[in-house]
This record gives structure tokens, C-alpha cells and sequence, in this order.
């Protein structure tokens, strides 16, 4: 949320908690229970789902010490048809479609533990990941069953490199907008990855990388841009020097390993994304060496498929996604 921006109708005493500095876990903590009520009543399709799912959510300290949350969803009458382990998505729809959904804040964003929004080991947020979905896997109540990884953007690309690191480990892959390249003009020049990499060492933390306003390039539905600030800890600020360092060169990484991605895979992506470049998830489906690939291209479709296109689009693409699954699910 933009600092010092207000919303209607908010105490005094909730408005301080969304002021806080968020850099701390405690404040980010304080600030979802203070607003959460306040983000479920949001007027967007998603959150109309009707709630025919169970949720629980905890908190586990992983192997490296950090306090992480996490979150599932279940069908409360349908059996399940299969796990979906998000690296960041939608969660309430796909449960209510049968599947088991679990999700997990990496270390320093949402209600984890760490330094807000720096990562300074790419390959550690993969760990952390591994980690997680390794102990919901093996809970006899789903070791049976399916078991998909779900990525969006980030998670995209974090889902890829699961992959890279477990290759016989999964079911299959939804990959909505995978981070394997950054946007040509997103990309910092030469001389400021330079720089970056110069600060990396010094001033890893720092939070003053310039970045375009990545709302107004995401979203193309403006009401949903609008409801975007409802996501109060969502980071906001200018990244910080390590972390867009790790960014940068993870989508290098990935674009030099795509012909190892063996899985089956769903690629989805909007043709007017400008924060993720959509040839790339083109040329993902074209290297991948999955023999059981799929790739779908929304005409006028910005970056974020799931949260900022009409709700007419979101629907159709979320079938695409559950049909997908359903096909998958069976084999």
C-alpha cells in the first residue's frame, strides 16, 4: 500500500497498524488481523466463491530457523481428486473444485518470518519451498493422491526451479505468467546491473532499485488495480538491491534450462503482458522437454490473469485451469 494512503472507513487504531513498518514480521502480523475482515469484503469475483471449503492456517519453524505460515484448503464433501501446491496463487475457487489447495509465505513476505521482501538466496526460497510441500506430501491423507505445483510470475519461476531440483517429484505444473525472462523493457541496462551487482555486496538490504509502476502494468481491469491496495502487506516499496539481483539472475538461469522442464505443463499467459514477457512461456513450451505440454495465449490479457482481467475472463481462464487439472488428475 502506498505510504500515507487512507481508506475510507477505518479506525484510527487500525489505519496506525497499516502505517507501521512493515519490514517487521510482528507489524505485518498485526496489520492482517487488524484488516483482514476489511480484504475478504472486497467487491471481486473471486471472492465470491461460494465457502465450500474448510481452511486452516499455521504457523512451523523450518530447517533454517524461520517461522513460516502457511495456509490449506479442502472441499469440506467432495473427496479429493488431488494435491495443488502454490508457489503464490488463488487458492478458494480450486478448492471448491475438488482439489486439496496449500499454500506458504516465503521467508520475509506475507506472515513469515524475515526482512520484508528481501531474498537474498533465490536457491533458499527453492529449499524453503521443497521443504514445505515435501511434509504435505508425505501426510498419508494426501501421499496417494496427484500432486501438482501451481506458480504465478515469481512463482512461476520459483515452481520451475522445484522442478529442476525434484524432476520425478510432481504430477504436472500450472505455470500462469512464469518469470523466465524479465520484459525487455523492464530489464535494467547494462550499466545498472552493473551497479547492481557493485551494491549487492555492500548494500544488499537497500531498498532503491527505480521500478515502474507494476499495478498499472498488471492489472488491466482499473477497478481491480484500485483493490490491489486492500492487500496490506503486500511489499510495495522499491526492491531492494539483493533481492532484484537474485531476480535478475534466476530469469537468467531459467532461460538457459528450459529444455530440462520434463513435466507435464499448462502454460498460461496474457498476449499484452508487459512485466513478463509472453514469448518466453513461447519459447517455454517450445524447449520444454515435457512430451505432455500445453500452452494458451489470452488476446488483450495483461499479467495478472487470475486477479486483474473482467470477470468474464477470469472465469474462462480459471476453467481452462480446472479442466486441465480434472484431465490430469485421473491419469
Amino acid at each position: 500500500m502506498p505510504r500515507g494512503a487512507k481508506f475510507p472507513d477505518i479506525s484510527d487504531k487500525v489505519q496506525r497498524f497499516l502505517d507501521a513498518n512493515m519490514d517487521h514480521v510482528a507489524n505485518r502480523r498485526r496489520a492482517r488481523e487488524a484488516f483482514k475482515d476489511v480484504q475478504l469484503s472486497i467487491d471481486h469475483c473471486l471472492f465470491k466463491v461460494l465457502h465450500v471449503t474448510s481452511v486452516v492456517q499455521s504457523y512451523k519453524v523450518n530447517s533454517r530457523g524461520f517461522e513460516i505460515f502457511s495456509k490449506r484448503w479442502l472441499p469440506k464433501k467432495s473427496p479429493l481428486k488431488a494435491v495443488v501446491c502454490f508457489c503464490h496463487g488463488i487458492a478458494r475457487k480450486l478448492a471448491s473444485s475438488g482439489y486439496g489447495v496449500f499454500a506458504m509465505d516465503y521467508v520475509g513476505f506475507g506472515l513469515s518470518e524475515g526482512l520484508h521482501g528481501f531474498v537474498p538466496s533465490f536457491e533458499k526460497v527453492v529449499d524453503d519451498v521443497i521443504e514445505h510441500y515435501r511434509k504435505v506430501k508425505e501426510n498419508p491423507e494426501f501421499s496417494a493422491l496427484p500432486s501438482f505445483l501451481f506458480g504465478q510470475s515469481m512463482g512461476g519461476a520459483i515452481a520451475l526451479k522445484v522442478h529442476l531440483k525434484q524432476p520425478n517429484a510432481w504430477s504436472g505444473a500450472v505455470l500462469i505468467a512464469p518469470m523466465c525472462k524479465i520484459a525487455d523493457d523492464m530489464l535494467p541496462s547494462k550499466f545498472v546491473t552493473r551497479v547492481l551487482i557493485s551494491l549487492a555486496k555492500v548494500l544488499p538490504k537497500k531498498k532503491i532499485v527505480p521500478q515502474k509502476d507494476l499495478a498499472g502494468l498488471a492489472f488491466r481491469d482499473l477497478r481491480k488495480k484500485d483493490l490491489a491496495a486492500y492487500n496490506v502487506i503486500c511489499y510495495s516499496d522499491k526492491p531492494r538491491v539483493g533481492t532484484a539481483l537474485e531476480l535478475l539472475q534466476t530469469t537468467q538461469q531459467l532461460e538457459n534450462q528450459l529444455q530440462e522442464v520434463s513435466l507435464p505443463l499448462l502454460i498460461l499467459h496474457g498476449k499484452a503482458d508487459r512485466v513478463t514477457d509472453p514469448m518466453v512461456s513461447q519459447v517455454l513450451y517450445e524447449k520444454a522437454s515435457s512430451s505432455d505440454k500445453k500452452l494458451n495465449l489470452y488476446d488483450d490479457a495483461y499479467h495478472c490473469l487470475l486477479e486483474g482481467e473482467p470477470d468474464e475472463d477470469i472465469f474462462r481462464i480459471f476453467e481452462d485451469i480446472i479442466s486441465w487439472l480434472d484431465e490430469h488428475s485421473k491419469r
